[in-house]
């Protein structure tokens, strides 16, 4: 066989509807914060069951429809493999864990929501949570401190001030700061 026909030749599906309901409910447990990453991930390079460009092609469908990308995603991915039941079986593995853990979790805390230790350890949750939270914040601003100090970062601290400490209204600081920031990044490149 060519090397060619190899890259054209359709990736394997999953052997049935169950096993497509196993895989997504792996993804929902994976994927605090949101799975999309995690989709990629196990479709395309670990199952295969997608190639990349099939993978955009479904994730460019589900963006245009309306209601979260992810949802889309796992019914459309699910009904061209097995009609409607593959559909219900991607969205009932995406939703029904996360649902049994939430409700679970919401029990327990309605029983024992007085207990200074379930205080103490969402107290504790809520510490990690903020600080992950700090951490992707660093990452992602580490590219506006490597050039030298530029517009970029002035502008982050003045939204950061005009929202964080002043309590300005989001909207009226991006219709200002907004347009200024590209006026600013402009006149830089120019």
């Amino acid at each position: 066989m060519s090397e060619s026909a190899e890259i054209a030749a359709p990736p394997p599906g999953p052997a049935s509807a169950w096993a497509l309901f196993r895989t997504f409910a792996r993804i929902s447990l994976y994927g605090f914060g949101g799975v999309l990453a995690w989709t990629y991930r196990i479709l395309v390079e670990e199952k295969r069951w997608l190639s990349d460009v099939e993978f955009n092609e479904l994730l460019a469908l589900a963006q245009f429809l309306p209601g979260p990308n992810i949802i889309n995603f796992s019914v459309v991915f699910g009904s061209r493999l097995y009609g409607r039941a593959g559909a219900v079986a991607a969205l009932g593995g995406l939703l029904g864990v996360p649902l049994v853990a939430v409700i679970l979790m919401g029990a327990i805390y309605a029983r024992f929501g007085e207990l200074a230790a379930l205080r103490g350890a969402l107290a504790g949750i809520s510490a990690a949570a903020a600080g992950m939270i700090i951490a992707v914040v660093a990452k992602l601003s580490k590219p506006l401190f490597v050039r030298p100090l530029g517009p970029g970062p002035l502008v982050a601290i003045v939204c950061f001030v005009a929202i964080g400490v002043l309590r300005w209204p989001l909207v009226w600081v991006l219709v200002v700061l907004a347009p200024l920031s590209v006026a600013l990044a402009y006149w830089r490149r120019a």
